[in-house]
């Protein structure tokens, strides 16, 4: 919907805004959502993942409503902040439930289809969201997304009712699998249990595996999620509508590659009977996989079905990796520690992809996108 500021009806036009406007308006959401994440780490540590989403889903709703409100470029940084701070909290939201909800060996794979029904998101939202812009504009189409997320705080409510140790909807069996299968950390862990510090989190060697895990892996996800409509409007003359009919080819490659990631790590905890065994083989596959295609988004994207091809063997291995990587604060702590990690890493890693945003302009004004890809090789390397 940004488009470009010589495209009628965009938001750069309707707003008259520049390229570089828009680098800062993604850094001003990367930062409040990097700062979301570690807050919202801590409050869903604190009051629950029922409560923290209500939260941080109404109030990203909410926010995305009222984009339609906005008059320049003032009002419509302070809208992407809360929308950034809100949004974050899906994330360390998830790996909390994620720990609350499944045994060990199951949780790489219930992170994978969480990320997958993100990617399927991702799959289903460009062409309806390009089909909402081309009939009623961008406003309305704000309008439409903000209404969906408060309206999906009600079944929420609905069927959340509690953790697995109260939940009414279950049966013994279901919560005799669901407990047993988790550390004893996690089985003795009661309401009145505290959490860790960040400082005593980050005083275990194992926190910082996911802090730089993070900060090397996010910018990968949020070069292509952030700019790669631009690089569709800028090296192959796409418009809004082309550039919604091809974004969403690469989701469904993040979507197979997290439910695959999560697949294999469990199949080789359930043999090796070693949770370190199944994250590190199943990161270092899906590590080779982004790398590979990296590597051929230079050599080989001459074209845009080439170019997204390609993306989309670049966000199954990154998915394939980052179910697991996301999974490693329930391996190591329990209770109220695991949202915190989980925030701390996603907020380092948002970090990365801030430095990112911000040398993307000047690199593309100067040169072209090619020494772009060529850096994430380098950080990857």
């Amino acid at each position: 919907m940004w488009g470009g500021i010589d495209k009628e009806g965009t938001i750069a036009h309707s707003l008259q805004l520049t390229k570089d406007d828009y680098a800062l308006i993604l850094n001003i959401f990367m930062v409040f959502y990097a700062l979301g994440q570690l807050f919202s780490g801590k409050l869903f540590d604190k009051v629950g993942t029922r409560i923290g989403y209500v939260i941080s889903i109404g109030v990203w709703g909410i926010s995305s409503f009222l984009h339609s409100t906005v008059s320049g470029l003032f009002s419509l940084a302070f809208f992407r902040s809360t929308l950034g701070i809100s949004e974050a909290g899906n994330w360390p939201g998830a790996v909390k439930s994620n720990a609350e909800w499944f045994p060990i060996k199951e949780r790489a794979i219930a992170q994978g289809l969480f990320n997958a029904g993100a990617s399927i998101g991702s799959v289903v939202a460009p062409p309806l969201i390009a089909a909402l812009f081309v009939a009623f504009g961008w406003r309305i189409t704000f309008m439409v997304i903000g209404s969906f997320g408060i309206i999906w705080v009600i079944p929420w409510l609905l069927i959340n009712k509690a953790g697995p140790k109260k939940h009414p909807w279950i049966t013994k069996e279901e919560q005799k699998f669901i407990l047993e299968g988790q550390s004893k950390a996690d089985q003795d862990a009661t309401e009145t249990t505290k959490g860790k510090s960040l400082k005593e989190i980050l005083s275990y060697k194992e926190s910082w595996s996911v802090v730089i895990g993070r900060f090397f892996l996010e910018p990968i996800w949020w070069l292509f999620v952030g700019w790669m409509p631009i690089y569709l409007f800028d090296v192959y003359g796409f418009n809004v509508k082309e550039v919604g009919m091809f974004l969403w080819v690469p989701y469904v490659g993040a979507a197979v590659g997290s439910i695959a990631g999560g697949y294999v790590s469990g199949k080789i905890i359930a043999k090796t009977n070693s949770i370190d065994k199944g994250r590190k083989t199943t990161v270092f596959i899906g590590g080779v996989i982004m790398l590979l295609g990296l590597i051929a988004t230079v050599l080989m994207g001459n074209t845009a079905e080439k170019f997204v091809a390609i993306v989309f063997v670049v966000l199954f291995g990154f998915q394939f990796a980052i179910s697991n990587v996301q999974t490693l604060p329930s391996d190591f702590f329990s209770g109220k520690s695991v949202g915190s990690l989980a925030g701390l890493g996603g907020m380092i890693g948002v970090f990365s992809v801030i430095v990112m945003n911000f040398l993307v302009p000047i690199v593309v004004a100067k040169f072209s996108y090619t020494p772009i890809l060529l850096q994430l090789q380098f950080l990857f390397l």
